[in-house]
């Protein structure tokens, strides 16, 4: 009688993904960020207040935490911010490109045009709208920050990502709506380490596009046929948040 209760009864049948990392006082974040910034479920109305037996906790965090969603604000000055991006902009096809045999054998490995052409073989073109997720399996490493970064003797960062050549294919030659990883970074390390800067985030977020850092459990997700929704707190002005990712499977 009512066609989307229906619809809503289909998909609950289908599997449902999680994407995202659960969070606590101990998960990683980027260590430019001041000590003291996270301090999730601090108890400030506690059970037995005469007033109100409840229980209410605070929630500190900077946007960038965990899982999380970046707004073209957060590397483009005047860019665009949260309230400009409505419900409808965050649910996607989602197309998994993975890459990671190629990382087993190289941690510093970039995907390219022709992995995405490649996986275009072999299920079509990535659509018009899609979230484009590079799946390296460096999940794994979660919540070890020494892991997740993968520091040298000398300190650098050593880990895989994107390169500019492939992010321009999504966005300029496909239209693509979003891109993802698993890595604290968008940008390959050793391309931004030669370009002193990373530039690949900075091109995504000046395209006006969405990314989402620190993603999981691309291993459950097929390459095509899934959709994902990514939900954050409509709080106005916000360069990026933590956010609650998931795929709906197909049947």
């Amino acid at each position: 009688m009512y066609p989307l209760w229906e619809e809503l009864n289909r998909l609950k049948k289908c599997r449902w993904v999680e994407l995202c990392h659960p969070l606590n006082n101990q998960s990683p974040y980027w260590g430019g960020i001041p000590e003291g910034s996270v301090e999730l479920g601090k108890t400030v109305f506690d059970w037995g207040n005469e007033m109100l037996d409840c229980l209410i906790q605070t929630f500190k965090f900077p946007g960038q935490f965990g899982t999380h969603i970046d707004f073209p604000g957060h590397f483009v000055k005047g860019g665009a911010l949260s309230e400009k991006y409505g419900v409808k902009e965050m649910a996607f096809p989602l197309v998994v490109v993975d890459v990671t045999e190629k990382v087993k054998a190289d941690p510093h490995y970039a995907v390219t045009v022709q992995d995405l052409q490649d996986w275009e073989t072999k299920y079509g073109p990535i659509p018009d709208g899609a979230f484009v997720a590079l799946h390296t399996g460096w999940a794994e490493r979660w919540p070890d920050m020494n892991a997740l970064s993968n520091f040298d003797e000398e300190g650098g960062e050593n880990f895989p990502g994107w390169s500019m050549e492939a992010l321009q294919y999504i966005y300029e030659t496909r239209n693509a709506a979003a891109n993802g990883h698993e890595t604290l970074d968008t940008d390959a390390s050793v391309l931004a380490a030669a370009a002193g800067d990373l530039a690949c985030e900075r091109y995504v977020l000046s395209k006006g596009k969405l990314q989402v850092e620190v993603l999981c459990n691309l291993d459950q997700v097929p390459p095509a046929g899934a959709i994902a929704f990514a939900v954050c707190p409509p709080i106005q002005g916000a360069t990026g948040l933590p956010v609650r990712m998931w795929a709906i499977l197909p049947d």
